[in-house]
């Protein structure tokens, strides 16, 4: 008799055989027991990523309830380029639902710059101290510790595109920065986010992992070289 064995893994279902052996004990053929191996070792992957690669973008995997879309690897460097550029060499850098950012700049600069990440989903609480768990639906309920203009520059991505959740994160985003800000959202918010924060919409286009309906945009209020789409 023929078992077969449903895996769901990240890249699809695996599929594993298994069969009766003499003593009426289904066994894993070789073939299948690898498959399975690969399968565990993969999610041990995603569930406690490695030391060295816990700050590559897209080792905690986008989680869309959340409206979460990442950016790509060349985009993120840039941002998180652009980023230290702005801040100074002591500067520190706030990244508010811009995990990709975070990630980035980390993975270039390790500890020496300033950065906190301000987000909802707590996986990301494996940053440790420079995790603050943030709810644009709570635009200013932080710990002590986040005290009010403490950033050079503040980076931020809402993760809806509408009026409501712009308004609510430009408050966080007032509250935070000491002046410069890089806002990133859809074209379609040009507007309203000029008005709540006096930004221009710059030539440098982000691109994401995945292909979005909605054509994205960044922003800033500062001279920037992202204004000339470098």
């Amino acid at each position: 008799m023929i078992f077969f064995l449903y895996l769901h893994s990240s890249d699809g279902i695996y599929i594993c055989e298994m069969s009766d052996s003499d003593d009426d004990t289904p066994r894993l053929s070789a073939h299948t027991l690898a498959a399975l191996q690969e399968f565990f070792a993969e999610q041990k992957q995603h569930s406690d990523p490695s030391e060295d690669g816990k700050y590559n973008v897209g080792v905690i995997e986008e989680n869309w309830q959340l409206s979460q879309f990442w950016y790509s690897r060349e985009t993120a460097l840039r941002l998180a380029q652009e980023a230290v550029t702005a801040a100074g060499d002591s500067g520190r850098i706030a990244c508010v639902s811009a995990p990709s950012v975070y990630q980035a700049l980390r993975e270039l600069h390790g500890d020496r710059i300033s950065v906190s990440i301000f987000e909802y989903d707590r996986r990301f609480a494996m940053y440790g101290e420079e995790f603050v768990f943030y709810d644009y639906n709570n635009p200013l309920d932080f710990p002590d510790n986040i005290t009010a203009h403490s950033f050079d520059i503040v980076i931020a991505d809402p993760p809806y595109l509408s009026e409501e959740c712009l308004r609510k994160t430009s408050e966080t985003i007032k509250y935070l920065t000491r002046g410069k800000i890089l806002l990133c959202t859809g074209a379609v918010m040009e507007a309203p986010a000029a008005q709540l924060l006096g930004v221009r919409m710059c030539a440098f286009v982000p691109k994401h992992t995945r292909n979005l309906a909605n054509e994205f945009r960044c922003y800033v209020n500062y001279d920037s070289a992202l204004e000339c789409g470098t």
